[in-house]
């Protein structure tokens, strides 16, 4: 891989490989990583996120006691049937489960066995 190498220099790689029956992928998987263009230093996140506010409001509507005893779906079709929408419904299982609400809402009977 040094000839291709040194061969690339003045003719280019694909000459270089052509001239030396060496595929350029081979020649390419010996370059070292740095010649790839680095990554992303922070995690992507979607310009349509909620903002904490939105979140905020979308949690304080999840957390009425009107819909104490419902799940996250009847609070999304009550919501959709009143006008309001904040935001899908799998968003809104998203916060329950980061704030550590995603469990069963209703009371549970717990019968002694």
């Amino acid at each position: 891989m040094g000839a291709v190498q040194d061969l690339s220099t003045s003719v280019g790689v694909k000459r270089a490989c052509d001239a030396l029956s060496v595929s350029r992928a081979s020649y390419y998987r010996q370059q070292p990583r740095a010649l790839c263009p680095p990554g992303r230093d922070r995690p992507r996140s979607s310009a349509r996120r909620l903002q904490e506010e939105e979140k905020a409001a979308v949690l304080a509507c999840l957390q009425e006691e009107r819909f104490q005893d419902c799940s996250p779906a009847q609070v999304y079709a009550s919501l959709l049937d009143e006008g309001q929408y904040h935001c899908s419904l799998r968003t809104m299982y998203r916060l329950l489960a980061a704030e550590g609400e995603s469990r069963e809402r209703r009371d549970q009977l717990h019968r002694p066995v």
